[in-house]
């Protein structure tokens, strides 16, 4: 039980060494007033899902997801 536990611990150091590459890589969220008014609708930001941006964004849930259940699997000290 040992060796889970060391191989889940550094799964979840190499998880949260992706977290934090993915989420440096993101653009910051400067639209300002334009998206309370609607004026961010572009092309790019409907077709979000497609880009590198909407990647990003899926793949910072993804890991954060993994994060977290890493987590609180051990911290249950089941292993």
């Amino acid at each position: 039980m040992g060796a889970l536990r060391l191989i889940l611990t550094i799964v979840l150091i190499l998880v949260s060494v992706l977290v934090t590459a993915v989420i440096l890589m993101q653009e910051g969220k400067d639209q300002g007033l334009g998206a309370i008014s609607g004026a961010a609708e572009t092309y790019l930001g409907k077709n979000k899902g497609r880009s590198l941006e909407g990647r990003l964004l899926k793949w910072t849930t993804i890991l954060m997801v993994a994060f977290s259940v890493l987590t609180i699997l051990l911290d249950m000290n089941l292993f």
